[in-house]
């Protein structure tokens, strides 16, 4: 036979508060979403569903009221849903700019390229012609002093 520890019932109930109080205030610890659901709120206990249905079922009708009476989403959570939208506006108006900039350094380039050729002609034209003298190169002044 195996034995089974005795559960603390008191302090299984306490823990199910303390993990209900942080899921209200958007600090879960084992929850990934956040959501004020009662299956977020046995992600968090680490309960078994029958065990929390079966000895703790008013505390988990407690958490589903306290939800309904403060709303669906935690402020916490909602103001990192704000956030989030917020810089998803902004990461597209980002994405817009660097496409319009993109467009313009490629047509620079294209620009860039049709002009060091047509300097290349220039100078292989002045070069075939024999007809263009160059002068020399000025001569530095000295300061006197």
């Amino acid at each position: 036979m195996t034995s089974r520890r005795a559960r603390d019932l008191e302090a299984e109930r306490a823990a199910l508060r303390a993990e209900a109080d942080r899921l209200l205030a958007g600090t879960p610890l084992r929850s990934t979403s956040g959501k004020l659901s009662a299956s977020e709120l046995l992600r968090e206990s680490t309960l078994r569903r029958d065990v929390a249905y079966g000895d703790h079922k008013d505390l988990v009708e407690e958490f589903q009221a306290r939800v309904r009476a403060q709303s669906a989403t935690p402020s916490v959570m909602q103001e990192l849903v704000d956030k989030c939208t917020e810089l998803k506006v902004k990461l597209a108006v980002v994405t817009n700019d660097l496409t319009k900039e993109r467009a313009v350094t490629a047509t620079l380039r294209r620009i860039i390229a049709e002009l060091d050729l047509e300097l290349q002609q220039a100078r292989e034209e002045i070069e075939q012609s024999g007809n263009v003298t160059r002068l020399p190169a000025p001569r530095r002044r000295t300061s006197r002093r």
